[in-house]
């Protein structure tokens, strides 16, 4: 072995450890928040007011007891934000790929227009149409309903743009004109083939856009009055508000958490199709 090859080796050996230095010092800072909110969550009121202190507490039973006997109908709030967030995720991404399909797939008038209409839309802030779709649904009597915060989730140009980026590099036109000889149809083609060769993508949509309807204050709070029907981003923001008296941040605390696990659950089953894909994508034929 050369000199050369020993400094190369060497150059290897030290980029390697900096990389996984780098990688470990991101992983302790994106978990360690969790760790403080669940080691939060186990603590009374009295004990927050003194500091924070990296063991756990006594009050994680009584906390929770807490949460689910308050004020508040948490288990509601759970019921309804999986319901908006569950549906909202499955609209979204399945109309999100047929959009990004069609353009994809088919020459028509106004094929480059309609795509960047579609891109323009992403840059209206959602606050700056919050009012006319509010005066839209009391015009529909859709107040306390979850229709309006999950039909229009179907339009989703920052969805749409992801998945259009992803078919243009995996969905090969040769593959959808073979099915098309083959006597397939059009959703058969896109039910069969498409969505299949979409799933990574399609994964990762689905759990921002879960997270991001799971995380949703805003529209809900406008729309849901009936404490049976909010969510649980509108829960958590009332136990916050509570009067002094009645306050106790453990509860908000074990709340928080005991909301964040869906989210992770949706994360652990939908991450297997992320990682098959990209298992798939670095085999080459």
């Amino acid at each position: 072995m050369t000199k050369k090859d020993r400094e190369n080796g060497i150059g290897v050996h030290a980029r390697r450890i900096i990389a996984y230095a780098v990688l470990i010092i991101l992983t302790f800072l994106c978990l360690i928040w969790f760790y403080i909110l669940i080691i939060n969550a186990t603590r009374s009121n009295a004990e927050l007011g003194r500091g924070f202190t990296p063991f756990p507490g006594k009050y994680m039973l009584k906390n929770w007891d807490s949460m689910i006997h308050s004020t508040q109908p948490i288990l509601y709030g759970l019921r309804n934000s999986v319901i908006v967030s569950v549906c909202s995720a499955v609209l979204s991404t399945y109309f999100s790929t047929m959009t990004a399909y069609a353009i994809h797939a088919y020459d028509f008038k106004l094929k480059k227009f309609i795509s960047t209409f579609i891109l323009m839309i992403m840059m209206i802030p959602s606050q700056v149409t919050a009012l006319g779709f509010l005066q839209l649904v009391m015009k529909m009597k859709l107040e306390d309903n979850y229709i309006p915060l999950i039909v229009p989730t179907i339009a989703a140009p920052v969805t749409y743009f992801y998945l259009k980026q992803y078919m243009d590099s995996t969905l090969s036109i040769s593959l959808v004109e073979a099915a098309r000889i083959d006597g397939a149809g059009e959703f058969k083609i896109f039910n069969t083939i498409v969505l299949p060769l979409m799933k990574p993508a399609i994964a990762v949509q689905a759990i921002f856009t879960f997270v991001s309807s799971w995380n949703n204050y805003f529209l809900p709070a406008l729309i849901l009055h009936k404490d049976k029907l909010k969510t649980l981003p509108i829960l958590i923001a009332q136990l916050r508000s509570a009067d002094f008296l009645k306050f106790d941040m453990g509860t908000v605390y074990m709340t928080i958490t005991f909301s964040i696990f869906p989210v992770i659950v949706v994360y652990l089953l939908l991450s297997r199709y992320i990682v098959g894909g990209v298992q798939l994508g670095g085999v080459k034929e």
